[in-house]
């Protein structure tokens, strides 16, 4: 596993600030994404199952984590977001949002309990042939923090084809702007869950963004997302 104080914050900022997402290079390593997507088959430590189809988001399923969460989640929860609350003020800041963020996640979620947002929102995806993922915000509550990560559990080309990270962008009075964001095993992505500020001629404006996951042509798709806010 990639120390999380080791990663070239920097370039991800500026990644996310230029593109809405960046991608972290072996975040996880092989015997952590194993042991990770092994879960998915043993119904202990989560709270809920939701089949995707019969909610219409997609094809494919997955298991929301109970508390509490797995060392590994709830370290990578816990390491990440204060590397991230900094850019998440600017933002709000730039689109004129009077939210901010504390600097450690613990009271962050304090905020979300308080709120009524009490249920954990990390999570396991499971996909096989045919499933697909489509394009959504993980928005659970009034308590919404800007940024979430997915990390890539299965390898590309071996246990899978298909199944693409795609994230689309709408600008206002512009047709929206896709991006397939490309992933090996191990490597984690971080993106904007709702929106974020661009630059413009006047200023910064709002864009709005969705994520999902391309049709998984063989195989079987699994990833580890984190989101920061609990949900209602």
């Amino acid at each position: 596993m990639t120390e999380v104080a080791a990663i070239d914050w920097p370039r991800v900022l500026a990644d996310l600030d230029a593109q809405g997402a960046a991608v972290i290079s072996g975040l996880l390593d092989l015997e952590q994404c194993r042991a990770m997507a092994a879960r998915y088959g043993d119904a202990q430590g989560f709270r809920s199952r939701v089949v995707m189809q019969r909610h219409g988001y997609g094809q494919g399923e997955y298991r929301y984590f109970d508390y509490p969460l797995p060392d590994l989640v709830a370290s990578l929860r816990t390491a990440v977001y204060p590397q991230l609350a900094p850019l998440a003020n600017r933002w709000n800041e730039r689109m004129n949002i009077d939210t901010r963020y504390p600097a450690q996640h613990t009271d962050y979620l304090a905020r979300c309990h308080a709120a009524g947002q009490t249920r954990p929102t990390p999570l396991l995806l499971q996909y096989g042939p045919g499933d697909y993922n489509c394009l959504h915000q993980d928005l659970y509550g009034e308590q919404v923090f800007p940024l979430q990560l997915a990390v890539l559990l299965s390898a590309p080309g071996q246990d899978f084809s298909g199944g693409e990270f795609v994230l689309t962008e709408q600008r206002p009075r512009m047709q929206s702007r896709p991006e397939v964001v490309p992933l090996k095993q191990g490597d984690a992505v971080i993106f904007a869950v709702h929106h974020r500020p661009v630059a413009g001629s006047r200023g910064s404006y709002r864009v709005n963004l969705r994520h999902g996951v391309s049709r998984i042509r063989s195989g079987q798709r699994h990833t580890l997302g984190i989101i920061f806010h609990d949900a209602a």
